[in-house]
């Protein structure tokens, strides 16, 4: 794959990236069905919030978007919550999975479907930062009150599934048939853009 290619993918992955917030109680065997590196895809629309607090379930999907929609622009009701969506047929890299406590939280990376074979046969030292962050996140998160405005029921009902699979476990994307790209394995951003390097943009992380 071309450089040019390559960082017009992580310009569109990175620029503009935030954080958003899922929290939900899956059992055990669901939770661990999840691996790091592995590509999901969701086919409904995905509600998160803006809203951190600590968890109020067993898991969290902490997910890393740069197109998330903010729903508040519709419905003022919307920002009380920090309620944004994304869209229906959504793809995601597992980055990082934190356990501590009971709790889980599964660190999602919102990718274009263009990008699937870059990022499942590739890791980059802009996704090692960003999972020092989330690891962060989980740690300063974990014991901490809960959000009382993501407590109510119609909150719960929206969140209460697992992303990227239905309830039985059976995942809606199979990742093992990605095309393998041998000769990526490890992408280093830096400014200089020479070699097998892409130039890192001016992306802001949260």
């Amino acid at each position: 794959m071309k450089n040019s290619r390559i960082e017009t993918i992580f310009n569109e992955t990175f620029s503009g990236l935030k954080l958003f917030y899922r929290d939900t109680t899956l059992s055990p065997d669901l939770i661990a069905k999840y691996q790091i590196g592995q590509i999901i895809k969701e086919k409904g629309f995905t509600d998160i919030t803006r809203m951190s607090g600590g968890l109020s379930g067993n898991l969290r999907y902490l997910i890393a978007s740069s197109d998330a929609k903010d729903l508040s622009v519709f419905n003022p009701d919307s920002a009380k919550i920090g309620h944004y969506l994304l869209s229906a047929d959504t793809f995601f890299k597992v980055l990082d999975i934190q356990e501590d406590d009971h709790k889980t939280q599964i660190f999602l990376l919102h990718i274009p479907e263009n990008s699937i074979p870059l990022f499942k046969n590739s890791t980059s030292n802009i996704e090692e930062e960003i999972i020092e962050k989330a690891q962060k996140r989980f740690r300063e998160k974990i014991n901490a009150d809960l959000t009382p405005e993501l407590q109510t029921e119609a909150w719960k009902e929206r969140t209460k599934l697992p992303i990227g699979m239905n309830e039985n476990g059976e995942f809606f994307y199979d990742d093992s048939k990605v095309q393998k790209l041998e000769s990526i394995k490890h992408l280093e951003i830096s400014k200089s853009g020479k070699a097998t390097e892409v130039k890192k943009p001016w992306w802001k992380v949260w």
